[in-house]
Order: structure tokens, then sequence, then C-alpha cells
């Protein structure tokens, strides 16, 4: 079973999505909060495997406060839910540490399958947003397709950007450093990139430096 908390400041968001949840027997709503300080209070309490959070709440923003649950909770997986489709929030959002980005007004079976594909440690983002960054431009080069990377993939990318070399993402990481090189060299193959260079702006695509 998913355990799930949902912080949103908008009691008709909060009555929709646990609508969608209800009679399925996969997953179970720990709590709902409606501002920073109620859900810092509630997790402290209990800690679900998934938090979906809304990035604009009446006490606090929501992306600094991703950040800041992380830090206490580092194996909680956020979704950050949001009515902006803007490429910005996202970036901003992944690179405090969400696995997921879900617009408000989601189908279910949308809500369903972003909350099992980051309870399993992997990246999800609405399907609309999807389509915005493969469309989007950076320095004159079409975005790459936003292909799905584990939570160790995703470590490993931004440690690459930031110059760090195999041994050490292994030190840094308490891996091996053949573990390391297999962990790049699916990072190369996933997405088709044949160069560190090509490696660091991915990692901008995907807001991680």
């Amino acid at each position: 079973m998913i355990t799930i908390g949902i912080i949103d400041d908008h009691s008709l968001i909060i009555n929709g999505l646990l609508k969608m949840l209800q009679n399925e027997p996969a997953y179970q709503v720990l709590f709902t909060a409606q501002d920073g300080v109620d859900v810092l209070r509630k997790m402290s309490e209990q800690l679900p495997d998934v938090l979906l959070l809304d990035i604009e709440l009446p006490d606090t923003n929501g992306i600094d406060l991703c950040k800041k649950l992380l830090n206490l909770y580092p194996k909680l997986a956020v979704i950050g839910l949001t009515n902006h489709d803007d490429v910005v929030y996202v970036r901003k959002m992944m690179r405090n540490g969400a696995m997921g980005y879900l617009l408000k007004g989601t189908e279910k079976e949308s809500l369903l399958q972003a909350i099992e594909t980051v309870a399993a440690g992997e990246q999800y983002i609405d399907k609309q947003i999807e389509q915005q960054i493969l469309q989007q431009s950076i320095h004159g080069r079409k975005a790459t397709a936003y292909v799905k990377l584990t939570n160790r993939e995703l470590e490993i990318l931004a440690l690459i950007a930031n110059e760090y070399s195999n041994q050490e993402i292994a030190d840094k990481l308490f891996l091996s450093v053949r573990t390391v090189e297999s962990h790049r060299h699916s990072l190369n193959q996933k997405l088709n990139i044949k160069t560190t260079a090509g490696l660091v702006k991915e990692a901008y695509l995907r807001g991680l430096i």
C-alpha cells in the first residue's frame, strides 16, 4: 500500500483528490493539510510515501517547502501540484528534489500513474508539460525527449554536470567506480547522448543545475 499526504489551500481540490483515491485499496491518504505549518506538524506524526504538494500556499512558497521537507525526510517522494504549466516551475520543483509534477484537474488515471511512478523512485511529468519540454529550444537546440530517469541516475547526472569525476561521484554516493560507470552508460543510452557536454545540457533542461 502506498501512503499519501495532500497539501492544498483549496478544499475543493483536496476533496477532488480524495474522491479519486477513495475505493482504491492500493492507496491510503494519511492526512490533508492547507498550509505549510500544518503539513510540517502532521508529517512529524505520520510520514507518507508520497506527498501531493501545491506550489502556492497561503503561508509559504511550495517550491521552497519542497526543499525543506526533503531535507527533513529524504525518502519522501514529492509531486508538485499546480495550475502552472510553465516549464520554469517544473525546473524549480525538480531542482528542489520533487519527483513529479502534475497539473490540477488531472484525470484519475494520470494521478494514480504519477503516484505509482514516484513511489517506485522514478520521475513523472504531466503529459501536457512533457510536450512543452519537447518543443522548447535551448541555445537553438531542441530539448531532448523527457526520458524518465531513476533517482540514482538523476543524482549522478547532477554530479556530472557539476564536474565531478567518476571517482568523486563514487566516493560521494558510496558506490564503486564500476557502478558509476554503469549508471553513466545507462544515461548515455537512455538519453542518446555521447558526450559530457551533452549530459550537462540535459541536466540544465531538467533543472538540476
